[in-house]
């Protein structure tokens, strides 16, 4: 048995949080300065220019790259032989959320009822999901999520016989109704199969995967390749100024499903796209 003291736990999702909302991630800068290179766009070159200007100033100064500093969103990977000690795992990471967002000056966001809209003043609770495994380690990934691309989240209970032509039609018609509002280019998170609420965690958590990464499986590897293509002939572009660079990537994750149902998820994230992560 491995023991990890909570108030570990409670620092290391602190420094996450801060470090999420300052530190555009290397992956997300190198598709930035790639898609200035294939932007065909002067309008579209301008925007991802100033994308990634604004980067380098939020890492210089320590300032966050966006005003809005989403809600936490938190996956956590624990070992069945992991114990906690000195307080539970889900208070010692909204401890940390709270303590982030109030050292590194990031936005409330939170509120205490979706109807009655009271703000919490430190931007928990966290959104956290558990994934418990057989090794002794605890991995936390935290990745916080703005709304004005989470409010461009589609989910469709698909029928088999839609196959994979109805897959790719929810993706791309995602996308193109979202045109700006999520703040292209985008990253493009896509869940397939499980249930309703499987597909809809298996798009958040593909959002976690590098851009330029594929998905191990030669066959969803090629369709995340052919989507990203189908989705930068949109035109939306940018800033949704028009151009060529509508997505940076397009991460798929499935699951085995029901012999009657093809739920498809598709959760599209602005060009930040913030995740950090680490191991204790």
């Amino acid at each position: 048995m491995r023991h990890i003291d909570a108030a570990d736990i409670e620092a290391a999702v602190e420094k996450l949080c801060i470090e999420a909302n300052i530190y555009l991630n290397e992956d997300i800068r190198n598709a930035l300065v790639r898609g200035i290179e294939l932007e065909e766009s002067e309008t579209g070159r301008s925007v991802l220019e100033s994308l990634v200007r604004n980067a380098d100033i939020a890492a210089r100064e320590g300032l966050a790259i966006c005003q809005d500093t989403g809600m936490a969103v938190v996956f956590v990977e624990i070992g069945q032989s992991v114990h906690i000690t000195g307080g539970s795992l889900e208070e010692a990471i909204n401890n940390g959320v709270r303590k982030g967002y109030k050292k590194g000056y990031l936005r409330n966001s939170v509120v205490t009822d979706p109807l009655r809209r009271n703000n919490t003043g430190d931007n928990t609770p966290a959104v956290i999901h558990y994934d418990i495994n057989n090794g002794d380690d605890l991995v936390i990934h935290v990745a916080p999520k703005g709304f004005g691309s989470e409010n461009m989240s589609v989910l469709k209970m698909l029928k088999p016989s839609d196959g994979i032509e109805g897959v790719k039609a929810v993706i791309i018609d995602a996308v193109s109704k979202a045109g700006p509002n999520p703040c292209p280019p985008v990253v493009v998170g896509v869940g397939i199969g499980g249930t309703m609420e499987k597909a809809a965690i298996l798009a958040k958590k593909a959002l976690l995967r590098p851009v330029g990464s594929s998905n191990p499986d030669p066959y969803y590897k090629a369709l995340e390749e052919e989507l990203l293509e189908s989705i930068n002939r949109l035109g939306i572009g940018p800033a949704g100024l028009g151009g060529r660079i509508t997505a940076l990537g397009v991460n798929i994750e499935t699951f085995p499903t029901h012999i009657a149902g093809l739920p498809v998820a598709v959760n599209i994230s602005c060009h930040v796209t913030r995740h950090k992560s680490i191991t204790l």
